[in-house]
């Protein structure tokens, strides 16, 4: 049945339907809603569920398609990137009031993030344009050499075939159908298969429209892209399991993606799972900084921690410091501060009652003294933000204080001394960032202390908030376990591709048969690793 989501003069036609390459299909009997959290009811839209037979279609086509989408030219998959970023645009304001009632999140945020993506798949594009990402790397023979001759051997990046993507709960668009593991996933030339988020299933259909739409544009196979609808975990582990699913991106929880990480590596031929999971994000706070700036510091991270009502993967849930005055007046201030601000809606009833349900969980354990907790009445689905504060020696002592509660909370943990606060972040699991707050003259000081940090996390940051995640190059958004399933990979930016992609070599094959990039006569133009030497040469 096809249902309207109006706004304004435009309408768009929303069927629940999955979307099986180039497809629609709705055979199975189960059904659901998602749900509007500021209004606090259900939207009209209903949506399938996709059925074994669906999924095995799905796969069998994007195997299929695999066998012609591998060899397209860099070009051709730009074309195609750039290609979904203007059809995600072209559907306007109408996809941003469809975000907004399966969300609750403001129309800034929604714009913004429909940003991000759009970048997104178009840095992927000038990467696939400039072509030196597949590394190329050539040894020449030397069939004179003694006492063995050296054949001639090059190695190039190769994909690993189709791919599925999860969708995540609190990025509808970045980390989702058209998100980062979609976007790096199809660069690499591997068809992705979409396990669509039920709390944003209609966003996801637009998206997955646009996708389509692109694909078609551009002359790419058939099945290069699908989109299931699932409500429970079903679908999911069926996708993993499935034989012709060669790899899968994962952003969520840590028992979400530690599940599908062990399902995978049960399988007869186990596939990898590079899963963002949980993190809590430890900020050290060093004393003559908590001291000079303690008060500024208090007001910028109370906007932090509420940020998007946490529900960042980056919120810093953990703040780290040595017992002082200028301590208890950074506490202080962080919690009169972090009070003044309107608390903001979650994005569905059953984050907001998980993060009561952790948060209670926290309150409950002996040692913390809570410090702020709104008392206003608030909205319905809007979280109370909360801080805590608990002794460094109670902190090592009970592990329930290290999970992450996802939402506006934090803890700050006060270390008698250096040597505690050391101990304190040896004992944390693997965080996706990590930040120093402090002078320049501490960082040597308190050196071992911000070795201990970086031997956790993935990323570390200087006198700066962890929330926002620069989409470049640079960027690692990844890290030890369980902040992510393996810490050599990151999540954002164009080295993201690397997940998807495995190293293959040739040995003396005819230069005519080589792909362009190991061809003598490097008809792209582009940077290769020729016999120990980067260069542009041909041979």
């Amino acid at each position: 049945m096809l249902l309207n989501i109006t706004n304004n003069k435009k309408q768009t036609m929303i069927t629940g339907e999955n979307h099986i390459g180039n497809q629609r299909s709705a055979m199975g009997d189960k059904t659901y809603t998602t749900f509007n959290p500021k209004l606090n009811i259900e939207n009209n839209q209903r949506f399938t569920e996709a059925t074994s037979e669906e999924i095995n279609q799905a796969v069998d086509l994007a195997s299929e398609a695999f066998k012609t989408f591998n060899k397209k030219s860099g070009q051709e998959k730009a074309t195609f990137l750039r290609a979904i970023a203007d059809e995600i645009l072209a559907m306007g304001d109408e996809l941003i009031a469809l975000y907004q009632s399966e969300t609750g999140l403001p129309e800034g945020r929604a714009k913004g993030e429909r940003g991000r993506t759009m970048g997104q798949l178009t840095s992927f594009a000038t990467m696939l344009e400039e072509g030196s990402w597949v590394e190329a790397t050539i040894d020449t023979a030397d069939l004179d050499r003694k006492p063995i001759p050296k054949q001639d051997i090059r190695k190039m990046m190769v994909p690993l075939g189709p791919v599925v993507v999860f969708g995540a709960s609190n990025f509808p668009f970045a980390y989702s159908t058209a998100g980062g593991d979609t976007a790096s996933a199809l660069a690499a030339g591997c068809p992705v298969i979409c396990k669509s988020h039920p709390m944003h299933a209609g966003t996801g259909e637009m998206v997955s429209e646009a996708i389509i739409r692109a694909a078609k544009k551009t002359n790419m196979p058939n099945g290069v892209f699908s989109n299931l609808n699932s409500s429970g975990i079903e679908v999911g582990i069926e996708l993993v399991t499935h034989p012709g699913v060669q790899a899968v991106g994962f952003t969520g929880s840590i028992q979400g993606g530690r599940a599908l990480y062990d399902i995978a590596g049960q399988r007869d031929e186990p596939i990898p799972v590079f899963a963002e999971m949980g993190s809590i994000n430890p900020v050290v706070l060093l004393p003559e900084a908590t001291q000079n700036r303690g008060e500024d510091i208090a007001k910028t991270y109370a906007g932090s921690i509420t940020l998007g009502t946490g529900q960042f993967c980056t919120n810093p849930g953990l703040i780290l410091g040595i017992k002082s005055e200028s301590l208890t007046n950074f506490i202080n201030t962080l919690s009169t501060e972090i009070v003044k601000l309107e608390p903001s809606c979650m994005l569905h009833p059953n984050i907001i009652g998980n993060y009561e349900r952790n948060k209670q969980k926290v309150l409950e354990q002996d040692g913390l003294t809570v410090k702020a907790d709104y008392q206003e009445d608030v909205a319905v689905n809007h979280a109370r933000q909360t801080i805590v504060t608990v002794e460094g020696t109670t902190f090592l002592n009970n592990t329930t204080l290290h999970q992450e509660v996802f939402g506006p909370f934090s803890m700050v943990v006060q270390c008698n001394d250096a040597s505690e606060l050391e101990e304190v972040i040896n004992h944390l699991e693997g965080q996706l960032t990590g930040t120093v707050l402090g002078e320049l003259n501490e960082l040597q000081k308190f050196n071992t202390v911000v070795d201990a940090l970086q031997n956790r996390v993935g990323r570390i940051i200087f006198n700066g908030v962890p929330t926002g995640v620069e989409v470049c190059p640079a960027m690692l958004h990844g890290g030890p376990y369980p902040s992510s399933t393996d810490s050599r990979f990151t999540a954002v930016g164009v080295h993201s591709v690397k997940r998807w992609v495995r190293p293959f070599s040739f040995q003396s094959w005819p230069n005519e048969l080589l792909p362009n990039e190991l061809k003598n006569e490097n008809p792209m133009g582009i940077t290769r690793f020729i016999n120990g030497q980067n260069t542009k040469d041909k041979i």
